[in-house]
């Protein structure tokens, strides 16, 4: 027997088992792969994924980590990996629903911190997108429940984590929220106004120099009160109020304190 002979006959000896073989690999699935692979190769793969922008991908596997790792701490480091990716991706559901399930079972995690700050920086840019570049509408003239769900986040923060990294950044953005909600509360309180609504402007005037006392706006809300008690022929509350504006904001266009030029003055 020649050696081609030989080695014909070898292999199609072989042939049916390299077929079994092939379709035992083309019957395997994901969750037997994962199995067979370490949660470490996984997540390393997931970062990998996620460095290079293949954000599906990273998901995908991220969320089998979080299931087949449960209880370690890099499951927890899934869930907060998966919970930033799905807000990067846009899908702020997912990412809000991730981020509170990860709060809720995990209350004492060495993350927490981070875990807060990401919460009220998924609900901070919940902002306008593309469409606010053809209708240059204001953060300010929408509703504001998730500008408030930030902000609580945000103080949660930086009260029970006082030291985080996260909280001088945490910090800034409180402050603009606020001055965001008191701009907010104003421009309702002038559209109740400009429609003849004057309980309904003085009310919300009000609450928002009652709830944000020391915002750029406030000077704004105290006019509107000032205006809307006139309206309504409350003299006394108007005089109040304009008396409040005149001492603590002076130099507002809305005080009767600030100086007036006189009218020979053109310059």
């Amino acid at each position: 027997m020649t050696f081609s002979i030989a080695f014909r006959r070898l292999v199609t000896l072989l042939a049916p088992i390299s077929l079994a073989a092939a379709l035992a690999a083309c019957g395997t699935t994901q969750a037997e792969k994962d199995a067979a692979t370490p949660v470490e190769k996984l997540y390393a793969d997931a970062m990998d994924d996620a460095e290079g922008a293949n954000y599906d991908r990273a998901i995908k596997a991220l969320d089998r980590i979080e299931g087949k790792a449960a209880g370690s701490i890099l499951a927890q480091q899934a869930q907060l990996e998966l919970a930033y990716l799905y807000w990067k991706t846009a899908d702020k559901v997912q990412a809000l629903a991730t981020i509170d399930r990860f709060i809720k079972l995990h209350p004492s995690s060495p993350a927490l911190d981070y875990a807060l700050y990401l919460r009220g920086v998924i609900n901070f840019n919940d902002d306008l997108g593309w469409l606010s570049t053809f209708t240059g509408q204001n953060l300010a003239e929408r509703d504001q429940a998730a500008a408030r769900e930030s902000y609580q986040s945000f103080k949660q923060l930086s009260e029970q984590f006082p030291d985080s990294k996260y909280t001088p950044d945490a910090r800034i953005r409180m402050d603009f929220t606020v001055n965001m909600l008191a701009e907010y509360e104003v421009r309702v309180a002038n559209y109740y106004m400009r429609r003849g609504a004057y309980v309904a402007a003085a009310n919300r005037a009000k609450e928002s120099v009652i709830e944000f006392p020391q915002t750029a706006s406030t000077a704004e809300a105290l006019h509107v009160m000032v205006l809307s008690y006139d309206k309504l022929g409350l003299t006394q509350l108007r005089d109040d109020a304009q008396r409040v504006l005149n001492k603590n904001f002076p130099d507002s266009t809305f005080s009767d304190t600030k100086p007036k030029s006189a009218w020979w003055k053109f310059w």
